[in-house]
């Protein structure tokens, strides 16, 4: 691992905290994710199951957590299998944990070798009524491999067919969903890892730079301060190029008198962070760049207000798309008639603005939760308004990472430049 060691009482309390919503007689089973193959013999870097890792902080392949509260035996409520070293993988990977540090990582005492799963589970279980079993149930996901969990609910229905099989994803989503102080701790350090980043691009972009040497810097940058790299793939966008939304190709010169919209975000210990700045190419915005990018700033500062307790992503994003209106009229895109009678079905600013306005952010950068769920202290929210004007090939978004509190809402990236003056001045030194 790259990222300094983690206390085991974060974990620790996570399994306690979810103890609490399974069912008697419960059992509960984790694997880790595969290791994914590229072609030929190769594969793509590990990246653990996001639940495994918050249920006990292991970050290594074919491990597999147990947990069973009502246990007859102490020692068996909670027990987590690691995979073995041997002469070779000791030879061609090095070494994997010993139960000794895998029992100081996670804080659970009872530890196996992963091939002992199978004997301690035939026993388990015979005392468990319910299994949970894990499954990935985010609802932007799009699930075309089989994972190592869904390769496990399939074995488990055929070899203990009489047994209650219940989702432990809702759980996981409901938990998962509030963050505790050690983890906020954890994606503060996220937040600086990617300030000190944007720092490090804003004096580095000048007219013809390439994309991808923009994403290098970012690399750089994670890279020298323990992060294991970005949390989701680096958009760097230039000119027309940030009308696309989801544009990754980072192939393109940057241009005198254009924008580049830079949507990234440093990882640490698995935990996101998640920033979007769009700053001009040459150091100083144009009077239409300059118009366009207040207006998004003066929607992203009225939707952080409006990330507090009690508030719901419905309620919320009505709200932002009536402040989104607003500008949009100001800046003549949208006409104020045509907005009081459009189709309140089909509102017109979402010619401009077409997605949503925050996500959840912890473990995965499109965090796990509830939409419905009202907003609760503790709860991470993006706040990534745009203005997208396809035909002037201007696209602006700014984001920041936003912690709900009982009072009001906290900025984790409150220290990274925002406005127009301080990036100019910055860019200009």
């Amino acid at each position: 691992m790259k990222h300094m060691p983690i206390t085991n009482e974060l974990f620790a309390q996570n399994r306690h905290n979810l103890a609490k919503h399974l069912k008697p007689s419960s059992l509960a089973v984790l694997h880790s994710n595969d290791v994914m193959p590229t072609n030929a013999d190769g594969t793509m870097p590990f990246r653990q199951n996001s639940d495994l890792f918050y249920l006990s902080g292991i970050d290594q392949e074919e491990s597999v957590l147990l947990l069973f509260p009502d246990a007859r035996n102490p020692k068996m409520k909670e027990v987590l299998f690691i995979r073995e070293t041997n002469e070779h993988i000791l030879v061609w990977e090095g070494y994997k944990l010993t139960k000794e540090q895998a029992q100081e990582t996670s804080g659970i005492r009872t530890v196996f070798w992963t091939h002992e799963f199978e004997s301690v589970l035939n026993t388990l279980i015979a005392e468990a009524e319910h299994v949970y079993l894990n499954s990935n149930e985010h609802i932007r996901a799009v699930v075309e491999v089989e994972t190592r969990d869904a390769r496990f609910i399939k074995c488990m229905k055929v070899r203990y067919p009489l047994h209650q099989y219940i989702r432990l994803a809702p759980i996981m989503h409901h938990l998962r969903a509030v963050k505790s102080d050690a983890e906020i701790a954890l994606m503060r350090q996220a937040c600086q890892i990617t300030e000190r980043t944007f720092l490090r691009v804003l004096k580095f972009i000048k007219p013809g730079v390439m994309e991808y040497e923009v994403e290098a810097e970012l690399y750089h940058e994670f890279l020298r301060n323990r992060s294991k790299g970005p949390a989701y793939q680096p958009i760097i966008a230039s000119g027309a190029n940030a009308c696309i939304l989801h544009y990754v190709d980072n192939n393109n010169e940057c241009k005198d008198g254009e924008l580049v919209l830079m949507d990234f975000g440093a990882e640490y210990a698995n935990y996101a962070s998640d920033l979007t700045r769009t700053v001009p190419v040459n150091g100083k915005f144009t009077k239409r760049q300059r118009d366009v990018y207040e207006s998004v700033l003066r929607v992203m500062k009225a939707a952080t207000q409006m990330l507090v307790p009690g508030n719901t992503l419905d309620q919320y994003h009505s709200f932002v798309g009536t402040v989104m209106e607003n500008e949009l009229i100001r800046l003549e895109l949208l006409n104020e008639s045509d907005v009081r009678n459009q189709d309140p079905k089909k509102p017109l600013y979402k010619k401009y603005f077409m997605h949503g306005t925050s996500h959840h952010l912890g473990l995965d950068v499109h965090d796990v939760g509830d939409k419905y769920r009202a907003f609760e202290p503790g709860m991470v929210f993006t706040c990534e308004p745009g203005i997208y004007i396809r035909e002037e090939g201007i696209g602006i978004r700014l984001e920041n990472d936003i912690l709900v509190t009982k009072s009001s809402p906290v900025d984790l990236m409150e220290n990274i430049p925002l406005e127009v003056e301080d990036i100019e001045n910055l860019m200009q030194q």
